[in-house]
């Protein structure tokens, strides 16, 4: 009897064009490389599964950290029916005959199933509502899956009835110790050529992947499939050929999502910190991956009167002429007022005395109850008892 792994990767290897990455998914939570808070030993989701005790869940974080593999091995180790579906293609007709399937599997065999969501985020309201009553009732278990913050993309309904849990990407020793895997597995991997792969080139193949495991061992399995062997039939995995098999670091920024409001968090706090080397790191990260220049112009201007204030008073007008010009002269040539804007944040002064005084008469006036104008602040245009 094939086990749940060898029924999914029959299907993903289908003419043996599954990528390295697939072949080498993790089947146990002893293969399973990353994510030690929430899966080490000890740890409540450990726990849960290993005592099949695991509620409807779900996995919040970045491609490839393990959320559609984390859900198999679950499935694997509580013998459940593992069904997977898409928040991008399913519709509402799929989801009711997945739902009445769960509840009777469970009714006639007692078996549990697993609703497996790829991209929760992308249903509606109301596609997020059908899951509702047989999550509630215990009919199936929900393992919803995102890149999105679910507190903020998944209706409060279905994420209070769910434990949620954030996945963070693969160190560079994680995505190491995965290339080594590869490299030695000689049944699923690609242990079965002489590779000899220098420190450099793994480290290279480990930086420029973000953390992101599938983007690690395609770009290990391209260049070895396609860098000439030696008259020794070796495979020299030099730093070039590392090089030419990443290409080009993908940034990890999503315009809508947590690396938007977390790069301009890094951005703001540099220049707070007069960090100028930090700020240009972050500033060039965000105009690499498209932001709005207008966005990021917008908050230096936030910054010169929240944070430089007082301190210099020059700093809100030069924000404000950096915002002028850059809808001016627009992108590619607005990134450099934008640099000019932020080298002079971060190496002037700062005060808040002006902010922080706002922010206490602010709480006064919503803790206390609010004082009458003294007649000496009073507007005097008008006689205050005017005679009749």
């Amino acid at each position: 009897m094939q086990d749940l792994f060898e029924e999914v990767q029959e299907i993903e290897t289908a003419n043996n064009a599954a990528p390295l990455a697939t072949r080498m998914r993790p089947r146990s939570l002893d293969e399973f490389v990353g994510q030690e808070h929430i899966l080490g030993p000890g740890k409540l989701l450990r726990r849960a599964i290993e005592a099949d005790r695991l509620p409807s869940v779900i996995f919040y974080g970045p491609p490839a950290s393990g959320k559609t593999t984390l859900a198999l091995i679950i499935a694997e180790m509580t013998h459940a029916k593992f069904v997977r579906i898409s928040g991008v293609e399913s519709n509402v007709a799929e989801m009711r005959r997945v739902l009445a399937a769960a509840t009777n599997r469970l009714r006639t065999s007692g078996q549990k199933t697993i609703l497996f969501v790829d991209e929760i985020h992308h249903f509606n309201k109301a596609q997020q509502d059908i899951l509702l009553p047989d999550v509630e009732a215990g009919n199936l278990r929900l393992i919803g899956a995102t890149t999105y913050n679910p507190f903020f993309y998944v209706n409060s309904a279905l994420v209070s009835r769910s434990q949620v849990f954030r996945l963070e990407p693969l160190s560079l020793e994680q995505l190491e110790q995965l290339i080594d895997r590869a490299l030695a597995d000689k049944e699923r991997g690609l242990g079965n050529y002489e590779v000899k792969m220098n420190k450099g080139a793994r480290r290279h193949l480990a930086k420029l992947s973000d953390g992101d495991a599938r983007k690690c061992l395609n770009a290990l399995e391209i260049g070895v499939l396609t860098t000439p062997p030696d008259s020794r039939y070796a495979i020299h995995f030099t730093l070039t050929v590392a090089e030419e098999s990443i290409q080009q670091k993908a940034v990890v920024y999503d315009r809508a999502g947590d690396a938007h409001y977390d790069t301009i968090s890094a951005f703001i706090k540099s220049m707070r910190a007069s960090d100028e080397t930090g700020a240009m790191y972050w500033l060039a990260k965000m105009l690499h991956a498209g932001e709005d220049f207008r966005f990021i112009a917008r908050r230096i201007v936030i910054f010169a009167s929240e944070d430089v204030g007082l301190a210099d008073p020059e700093a809100l007008q030069l924000a404000i002429a950096t915002q002028q010009a850059v809808e001016f002269v627009g992108i590619p040539e607005a990134r450099i007022p934008l640099a000019h804007a932020t080298a002079y944040m971060c190496r002037v002064p700062k005060s808040r005395e002006a902010y922080d005084a706002l922010n206490a008469a602010t709480e006064k006036i919503e803790a206390e109850q609010t004082k009458a104008v003294p007649e000496h602040l009073k507007n005097k245009h008008f006689p205050i008892n005017p005679k009749s």
